[in-house]
């Protein structure tokens, strides 16, 4: 089928890689704390549990916030709403950073610090969620029906990318302080607005009789299956996710006197672990899944399969390398499992429609967030390892859902 059609506002190809640079920063100073929050607040005196109502409130509130952003920047400019966002998290993490910083050195404790924290971590909700639905808005009018779904699959695979990349980068800054992997992505994320600032184009006003693809509701029955797979699916992501660093101080024994260099050793380790599950992703992504576009119908269930594997070996083996090479399946099967979960879902509706189902599609990393670091943090209290077990029941049963079921589905026609 010919694509006769022009986009609303088309962008050159450097302008799209700049839009998926901007997820990969947001998506690297959302997961940075996961790194370097979960521990570092634990050695300020707070409990696993009071640590993840922290994370999940505000990604409640951001959650919340997605669509009001989107309807704010069809009225401001996407544009200004994006550079607005990434510079608006880089100085909400600074403001985190000084008050975890002023915790660590025993300045604010107990519930002052928890109230603090909270409501620093609040306003990261509450002022940065613009770039999600800004940045696939502006890639919506810069595409046509027939790429639409290839242009929105940029931007949550920058998501992912960044998600991994944050706490990867962690292993690199670690030593230079605990506290130096947030001050990197507090950087990168305020780089990245002021270049986005002057490489897209100027804002255009909409027509207001352009015609704009309609968004789909979440209940539609084409697309709810694989939007509730999808947040099942990073519930279990975000039970390890959160309780990844406290499993890694407390397996490894890394304690001592001197909180700081605990912490520091933690976040080292911990960004290792994450190390190898972008080299992994990336690997996989880009040298597989890129290159043979294989049907995901049939490598959904192996990855999840994998994911599911690699949660158990962490649990059962505990040599760090051996912990490092789960990881490192673990990523291989995040690389098949997520394109292949989005793509399916995207697939579920006509080529008119892909647009709004990838969208909507994206809105299940938050929605899991909200719910599986609290539900990790739980688990962890009562053992250490039940958010690995958990995780791998959970994962594994997709993984057998997508084998009997998804795998055997015809793609939608148009």
């Amino acid at each position: 089928m010919a694509d006769t059609e022009t986009p609303l506002h088309p962008l050159t190809a450097f302008q799209r890689g700049m839009l998926m640079l901007a997820t990969i920063a947001m998506g690297a100073g959302m997961s940075i704390n996961f790194v370097v929050v979960a521990p570092l607040t634990r050695k300020a005196g707070l409990g696993e549990v009071e640590v993840a109502a922290i994370l999940t409130l505000s990604t409640l509130l951001y959650a919340v916030m997605i669509p009001r952003w989107g309807r704010i920047a069809d009225r401001v400019g996407r544009k200004r709403v994006m550079v607005f966002s990434l510079i608006a998290m880089g100085v909400t993490n600074m403001a985190f950073l000084f008050t975890l910083e002023a915790g660590l050195a025993g300045v604010i404790t107990g519930t002052s610090l928890m109230l603090t924290l909270i409501f620093v971590r609040l306003w990261f909700g509450l002022l940065t969620p613009g770039l999600q639905p800004a940045s696939m808005a502006a890639m919506t009018d810069a595409t046509t029906p027939l790429n639409r779904a290839a242009g929105l699959g940029m931007l949550g695979a920058g998501m992912s990318i960044g998600s991994i990349l944050g706490p990867a980068g962690a292993a690199a800054l670690a030593p230079f302080g605990a506290l130096a992997p947030l001050w990197g992505t507090i950087v990168f994320c305020i780089l990245i607005g002021i270049l986005l600032g002057f490489s897209l184009p100027r804002t255009v006003k909409r027509p207001r009789n352009a015609a704009r693809p309609k968004p789909l509701s979440m209940f539609d029955a084409r697309v709810r299956p694989h939007l509730m797979f999808l947040v099942s699916y990073f519930i279990g992501v975000g039970m390890v996710q959160q309780t990844l660093g406290w499993f890694i101080e407390d397996r490894y024994a890394l304690a001592g006197d001197d909180p700081a260099a605990v912490g520091q050793t933690a976040v080292l380790y911990t960004g290792i672990v994450f190390s190898c599950m972008a080299v992994a992703t990336i690997g996989v992504q880009f040298g597989y899944i890129a290159r043979r576009r294989p049907d995901p119908r049939k490598v959904l269930w192996i990855g999840l399969a994998m994911v599911a594997v690699g949660y158990i070996a962490a649990d059962v083996f505990h040599a760090f390398p051996v912990l490092c090479a789960a990881f490192l399946l673990i990523g291989a099967g995040s690389a098949l499992a997520i394109p292949s979960a989005n793509a399916l879902g995207s697939l579920s509706v006509g080529r008119e429609e892909q647009g709004a189902a990838a969208a909507l599609l994206s809105a299940a990393p938050p929605a899991g967030f909200i719910f599986g670091p609290l539900i990790g943090a739980g688990l962890y209290q009562l053992n250490h390892a039940l958010p690995l077990i958990a995780s791998a029941v959970l994962v594994g049963s997709l993984a057998v859902y997508a084998m009997l079921v998804t795998a055997r589905r015809p793609l939608a026609q148009d």
